[in-house]
């Protein structure tokens, strides 16, 4: 059997239960199970070779086998990852809360390696992380900003993959429409994120696993509002 064919599998099927009992009950199991081992064997050693090359000059993640590679970001991208940044940093930081870091700290999930634009860990998490730590585990918080060419993924593989990581919160930031998709984690452990609290700048994002962080939408796209946020976080 192809490789292609035993992903086939894995595409056919969502629910892994339903997947397994499926590859089982064909006569050639056995062989679709020999060629999917091969394959991920093949792709553990080009994710290696990925992490190898992948420097702090590179914007790159790997995903489903392939390495992709990040054109520059735009200002508007820039400037508002640098407001919520700021205030998320400085909010944890006052608060000994956990750890906050911004888009080239490597996330390794157990297949894909992403560089979301920023990320939050629970204290209890971040205590677990050496000075020279460079590859993280799943974070509390994933905030991802959208441009054309990531979209698409951003908002299908990615978001699955953070759910079935059980990352408890994920933020889309959309910078044209100036508004944040914030997605919760199920409460029923299905690995899936509820329907989005959709928020536009006339309202304010409360973080969940960031107890008592509330900031107006406003604040990531407006300076003058992101100062007037900033100085609200320091005098708490």
């Amino acid at each position: 059997m192809k490789k292609s064919e035993a992903f086939h599998y894995l595409c056919l099927f969502g629910n892994m239960t339903h997947l397994i009992e499926k590859i089982l009950n064909q006569p050639d199991a056995v062989k679709v199970a020999q060629a999917l081992q091969a394959a991920l064997a093949e792709e553990a050693k080009r994710r290696h070779d990925y992490r190898e090359w992948l420097d702090k000059d590179k914007k790159a993640e790997f995903i489903n086998g392939a390495v992709v590679l990040h054109s520059p970001a735009k200002k508007l991208h820039i400037v508002v990852s640098q407001h919520l940044t700021t205030l998320a940093s400085v909010y944890v930081r006052r608060k000994k809360a956990g750890l906050v870091l911004s888009e080239k700290a490597l996330i390794g999930l157990s297949r894909n390696d992403y560089e979301p634009d920023m990320v939050f860990f629970s204290k209890e998490k971040a205590a677990a992380f050496p000075d020279e730590h460079m590859i993280f585990p799943a974070p509390d918080l994933v905030v991802e900003i959208l441009s054309k060419s990531t979209a698409k993924i951003d908002r299908g593989l990615k978001k699955a993959d953070y759910a079935a990581h059980g990352i408890r919160e994920y933020w889309i930031i959309d910078p044209q429409k100036r508004q944040i998709e914030q997605y919760l984690l199920a409460e029923q452990g299905d690995q899936t994120y509820m329907p989005p609290i959709v928020l536009s700048i006339a309202e304010n994002i409360h973080a969940r696993v960031m107890e008592g962080f509330s900031i107006p939408v406003l604040a990531l796209f407006d300076e003058d509002a992101n100062m007037e946020a900033l100085q609200g976080i320091m005098a708490q």
